[in-house]
């Protein structure tokens, strides 16, 4: 599988700010490719704002569409009014591995819950528009076995397959390369062992 996570490094977020009603929404996103990341992001906003009214989040700590790692707080905020609206904005936009709180600091006018509800998406809405983004490839391990001859030859033809080698591990016999291999693609290593003229064996998948 395949898709878009941020492109931000760990421990660092992006942020951006929306004013509805003189009440102010601080967007802040980050890369959180576990429950962790995204708590860590959390912690930031409140110290870095503790006198905010709320600090409403949500998070997708996996693939899109996923199931389990996953959640929402509205953090005081009229039920349902903050934490979904903003979960379903992060759901939609196909984006893996994401994490998100909205701080805000009322600003004098109660928005009603619709409108608190349109304000939460639009600040996540356009927190996203500008959040940098790049693609993750879930990849499964394979255990090659080639001869020393064919170990330069194999490198090669995994570079040009865009497959990384993750790990060489050398024998009397020839050398283990521990590969990472694209879920989405069937692992057809029939090339390779043209090119290795047989000298190639797949121990485990």
């Amino acid at each position: 599988m395949r898709y878009a996570v941020p492109d931000v490094p760990a421990g660092r977020w992006q942020e951006s700010e929306l004013v509805v009603e003189k009440s102010r929404f601080i967007t802040w996103l980050c890369h959180a490719p576990d429950s962790i990341a995204f708590e860590a992001l959390l912690a930031e906003a409140r110290r870095t704002h503790p006198g905010a009214s709320h600090h409403c989040s949500a998070f997708i700590a996996g693939p899109p569409g996923e199931q389990t790692a996953i959640g929402f707080s509205d953090d005081g905020e009229p039920g349902g009014t903050a934490g979904r609206p903003m979960f379903q904005v992060l759901e939609g936009s196909g984006l893996g591995q994401v994490g998100c709180v909205v701080t805000r600091y009322f600003g004098g006018t109660k928005l009603g819950t619709g409108g608190l509800a349109r304000a939460y998406s639009r600040a996540v809405a356009e927190g996203l528009e500008a959040l940098p983004r790049r693609t993750v490839v879930e990849r499964t391990p394979l255990r090659l076995r080639v001869d020393f001859a064919g170990e330069a030859e194999a490198r090669a033809w995994l570079a040009e397959q865009q497959v990384p080698v993750a790990q060489a591990d050398y024998a009397a016999d020839g050398v283990v390369l521990t590969v990472g291999w694209p879920r989405d693609i069937e692992a057809d290593l029939s090339p390779l062992a043209s090119r290795l003229r047989g000298h190639l064996e797949l121990i485990d998948a």
